[in-house]
């Protein structure tokens, strides 16, 4: 899949005379004055596969969040710093955005890239994820990178064969370890949180000594507010 989609990978380098970029900077200008005006009156325009792209069952988002650690989130707060990057709709979309992002394993600080079915925040509060939880696992340095790809290779793949049950993928950067998590709906079902599971172990490649912690969205919560002493907050 990686190699049949390689050819979209774009070259952004080139020199463009001055005239040029005075022309783009207007265009750029304009067509950020007309997407802030539809955006803000609610005309987002849907984002669908192009002629000829493969389309995916589902349209995702990614995310990007950065915060300093130790400092108290709140869900308003931790909102506000969750980035929208962009939404796609088909495979070739998929490694436009993703051939230009920075690998998780060369992203610094307290970093996470979320990638979630549009229309599904990444947040325990929202709607979607509020009754669910996510299989969480801890790795070593230098590991991110590609436990990252192949599971949101895996995701994108509808591999994991559960209905709608997956909302996204979560990548954590920390300063001595990094985290993946895969997030859920319905926390209760059992059999599809040990599904998740046991495909996350495939795809991944994991052995089978890998410590592995299902975390319903709940607790996550409830611990959050009892190590902040907050009230509705939002961490992670």
């Amino acid at each position: 899949m990686n190699n049949k989609f390689d050819a979209l990978k774009d070259d952004d380098s080139g020199d463009h005379d001055q005239n040029e970029e005075n022309s783009t900077q207007k265009d750029g200008e304009k067509e950020k004055t007309e997407r802030d005006k539809n955006q803000s009156s609610g005309k987002r325009k849907a984002v669908v596969p192009g002629p000829a792209e493969h389309p995916l069952q589902y349209n995702y988002t990614f995310w990007y969040s950065r915060r300093t650690p130790g400092r108290p989130t709140s869900s308003q707060s931790y909102e506000q710093n969750i980035k929208q990057i962009g939404t796609f709709a088909s495979v070739e979309q998929f490694w436009k955005f993703y051939s230009h992002m920075v690998r998780p394993g060369d992203l610094t600080g307290h970093s996470d890239f979320h990638l979630f079915k549009e229309g599904i925040k990444p947040m325990w509060e929202d709607d979607a994820n509020k009754n669910g939880g996510k299989w969480i696992i801890r790795l070593r340095k230098g590991l991110a990178s590609r436990c990252w790809e192949n599971l949101i290779l895996a995701m994108l793949g509808e591999q994991f064969m559960v209905g709608e049950e997956i909302c996204g993928a979560v990548v954590s950067v920390r300063f001595q370890e990094d985290i993946i998590s895969i997030w859920n709906k319905t926390a209760s079902d059992q059999a599809t949180t040990a599904r998740i599971r046991d495909t996350l172990r495939r795809v991944l490649n994991l052995p089978p000594n890998t410590i592995m912690e299902y975390k319903t969205h709940t607790d996550s919560i409830k611990a959050w507010e009892e190590f902040h002493g907050l009230v509705n907050s939002s961490g992670r």
